[in-house]
């Protein structure tokens, strides 16, 4: 054991016990975080708007700030911007994250001198606690890599902005730099497809033992090494035994992985967001992500099913159940305020909290009153491949409303790399899956509202296409896996 395994062994020791105190005390945790948000805000624009100074418990914060998304918020973020102090927290923020709204054009989250920390802090103490559960701290003397933005930055009334895997990238620690790759200047490089081949070259012959980013990035990376060497990921890469990701379901890719490294390896799953870094998996034989509760972040919850309605009720942590599908709501010490961020999480653990990404609130199909969801999706397809030697790259589901001939049906448009040998059939398989999933889908089909679904193949890196068509090729850009209209639906069928 090197000297360094040894110390990060040690480390991660600590920080498990740390975590412990506050998981085991999930409400006062969550209450300290609030009044301390609560506190720090009271002179802010919006801290005054609201009168915080008279806000005593969670009862009166929820009956004076009602939940909010980008555009509710942005007259505030706009202040912000140019350059104004002390509106939705205390100073300026020391960064934007800039991401791409479909409604808002760019939107620029605000990253502070409070919330930025926790941002490093969850994906180191995600590692150290894959540590401390499995003991394998051998991977700290390699190389390891993130497939992320560029660190160039911008800049907008003296505050940077950039994507906020761009920005992390400034925050590695000076104790990871001899390990980490790809170089500053290939990093630095924007089109995505020359960027992954650089980083081909720079990593082919080094002893690369952790590699990270999103599923469908990670995917084309290692198809071009694979290409380049002309053998699986795990021979080039003897030492490669941790894949860590965030953004996307892995289990859909999981399959066409290992095929692609020649074996099984390890994974972690994260859930960082420009609003915030949430969850991270903090077991391999649990299901789910420890729920961040003790990084600066307060958690409210709506039922995904009553979003829409007038006032639907909030939760709090100590009032969640198992197996709901709920919007996230947050308010953060980057001055975000019972802030919607548009995903939807299901606890599947409640001693510790521990969640899964279930969806999108608007990444869903309901053409009919189905309220289809991404987990239902996901689960059905992985039910349909699991036993066989099928394999895809990626797909996506549409509502096929106005067909030439029949019954409406559900599109799945999917790209295989090993096709089944009875596409008929193995939609049947899907379809059964979403059946006893989805009793609304399933009373669909059942009284001949919908039929069947619907495969249509897409050709190789078809997927890829798409997304360099609306330029969202690379970085932390992901397809969604459903859509309530035919937009991507009707890219593949011209």
């Amino acid at each position: 054991m090197s000297v360094k395994s040894f110390i990060a062994k040690l480390f991660a020791k600590s920080i498990y016990n740390e975590t412990q105190k506050w998981a085991q005390k999930p409400v006062e945790t969550q209450q300290k975080v609030f009044q301390d948000l609560i506190r720090q805000a009271k002179e802010t624009q919006f801290g005054k708007d609201h009168q915080f100074n008279k806000i005593k418990t969670y009862s009166d914060f929820a009956k004076q700030v009602p939940i909010r998304d980008y555009e509710d918020l942005k007259p505030y973020i706009e202040e912000v911007t140019k350059g104004k102090e002390n509106i939705l927290w205390p100073g300026k923020p020391i960064y934007f994250a800039k991401t791409s709204g479909t409604t808002s054009g760019a939107k620029y989250i605000p990253l502070t001198k409070q919330s930025m920390p926790f941002h490093i802090k969850a994906a180191r103490n995600a590692i150290l606690s894959y540590i401390h559960e499995t003991g394998n701290a051998d991977f700290v003397d390699g190389k390891m890599i993130f497939l992320q933005g560029s660190p160039k930055l911008e800049e907008k009334n003296g505050i940077k902005l950039g994507r906020l895997s761009g920005i992390v990238a400034h925050y590695v620690p000076k104790y990871l730099q001899k390990n980490r790759l790809p170089s500053w200047e290939t990093n630095c490089i924007d089109d995505w497809e020359t960027k992954v081949d650089a980083i081909v070259e720079e990593t082919f012959s080094e002893n690369m033992t952790v590699i990270s980013g999103i599923p469908s990035w990670v995917q084309m990376y290692f198809e071009k090494l694979h290409q380049k060497g002309n053998k699986p990921i795990g021979e080039i890469f003897k030492n490669f035994n941790l894949f860590i990701y965030g953004g996307v379901n892995y289990e859909p890719y999981r399959a066409k992985f290992e095929n692609l490294i020649g074996r099984k390896v390890d994974a972690i799953e994260l859930f960082p967001a420009s609003e915030g870094f949430f969850a991270y998996q903090d077991s391999q034989k649990e299901k789910g992500m420890l729920l961040l509760l003790n990084s600066g972040i307060f958690y409210e919850f709506v039922k995904a099913d009553e979003f829409y309605t007038q006032n639907p009720k909030r939760y709090t942590i100590g009032e969640v159940e198992l197996g709901v599908n709920y919007a996230l709501i947050i308010s953060t010490n980057a001055g975000l305020w019972a802030y919607n961020i548009g995903d939807t999480v299901e606890f599947t653990s409640l001693q510790p909290y521990r969640v899964i990404v279930s969806g999108r609130l608007k990444h869903y199909i309901s053409a009919f009153g189905e309220h289809v969801i991404g987990k239902e999706v996901e689960e059905a397809i992985k039910q349909a491949i699991t036993g066989t030697n099928i394999s895809i790259n990626e797909f996506t589901v549409a509502p096929q409303i106005n067909p030439k001939n029949g019954l409406p049906y559900h599109e799945w448009f999917i790209e295989f790399e090993n096709e089944p040998a009875d596409l008929q059939e193995f939609a049947l398989q899907i379809d059964q899956a979403m059946r006893k999933q989805n009793v609304y889908y399933d009373d669909l089909i059942s009284g001949n509202v919908l039929r069947t679904l619907m495969i249509t193949k897409v050709s190789k890196n078809g997927f890829q296409k798409y997304m360099q068509s609306i330029g969202k090729l690379g970085g932390q850009n992901k397809l969604p896996r459903l859509s309530n209209d035919r937009k991507i639906a009707d890219f593949f069928k011209q």
